[in-house]
């Protein structure tokens, strides 16, 4: 075994044991997780995007947005569902693309802070404190990391037609679909261990998951792409970056946690948990 592939295995094994203790302690403990994600999400965004070499005013209201709103979240609590995080955010993110059309600068710091401050969010609204919550982020894990790992062997072993070749030249149609498959199988498995009664809708609901995270992870493509690095950044050895770790699972709780919003607004019961939803409980 190679020094490189033992490292990543290492990596790999500390990273999923720190968020599943966090994930099954749930609370401040999961929310404080979920704060540190948004933030090192904004780091390696801004660095990657060419935001983070200067501290200048705009970069520095990035920042006081994104730990605003990862402060504001880890001590709100669920009693609204986080609806109040998620206006504060796009206040911030308003405010952002507003300064940076005065200044004419591009729009990719507006971005990071949405696309940073809406992952916190999200993680920490669908955990919650409650064992509904918990099985609600567990069916999403077990999707995305179903997807993830099941794609790269399908695509590997069948090949076939590329999926998005001038964004991720490796992807391909056949691994897409596997992926797709497994993460319903997944997130399946996840719905009947924990006794609940599956029904169609935990299926669609895990194919759309599924989807979503593929689409993540091309997003993430597309950003390394446009501005050409290979990582996010080298925080985790042997893995790159933190967003190249969480990619398809930020987009698919973007998915679940502002379906399950409008879901709760059109009832009238903005202050559900969203993983009561997700979880069917």
């Amino acid at each position: 075994m190679s020094v490189e592939l033992r490292l990543r295995i290492i990596s790999a094994v500390v990273l999923a044991a720190v968020v599943l203790l966090a994930t099954w302690a749930g609370g401040l403990v999961f929310s404080l997780l979920a704060a540190a994600i948004s933030l090192l999400i904004f780091y390696e965004w801004t660095a990657m995007t060419g935001h983070g070499a200067v501290l200048n005013r705009l970069t520095a209201f990035g920042w006081a947005s994104v730990i605003i709103v990862a402060a504001e979240t880890v001590f709100r609590g669920a009693g609204s569902g986080y609806f109040g995080s998620l206006l504060i955010l796009i206040g911030f993110v308003l405010t952002a693309i507003v300064i940076t059309a005065l200044s004419r600068k591009d729009y990719w710091l507006a971005g990071g802070i949405f696309y940073a401050g809406l992952a916190g969010i999200s993680l920490t609204a669908l955990r919650g404190s409650g064992e509904a919550g918990l099985i609600g982020i567990l069916f999403i894990f077990a999707i995305v990391w179903g997807t993830d790992i099941l794609a790269y062997f399908f695509g590997r072993a069948i090949g076939g037609p590329k999926l998005a070749p001038a964004i991720s030249p490796g992807k391909t149609w056949s691994g897409a679909i596997g992926g797709t498959v497994s993460g319903v199988i997944a997130g399946a498995a996840v719905i009947v261990i924990s006794g609940l009664g599956l029904t169609y809708g935990h299926i669609v609901i895990a194919a759309l998951l599924s989807i979503f995270s593929q689409i993540g992870d091309l997003f993430e493509s597309f950003i390394k792409r446009k501005f050409g690095v290979k990582d996010s950044s080298h925080l985790i050895p042997g893995h790159g970056g933190v967003m190249d770790r969480v990619d398809g699972l930020v987009f698919a709780c973007f998915l679940a946690f502002l379906g399950t919003l409008a879901f709760n607004a059109a009832s009238g019961g903005l202050a559900s948990a969203p993983g009561e939803i997700i979880s069917g409980k």
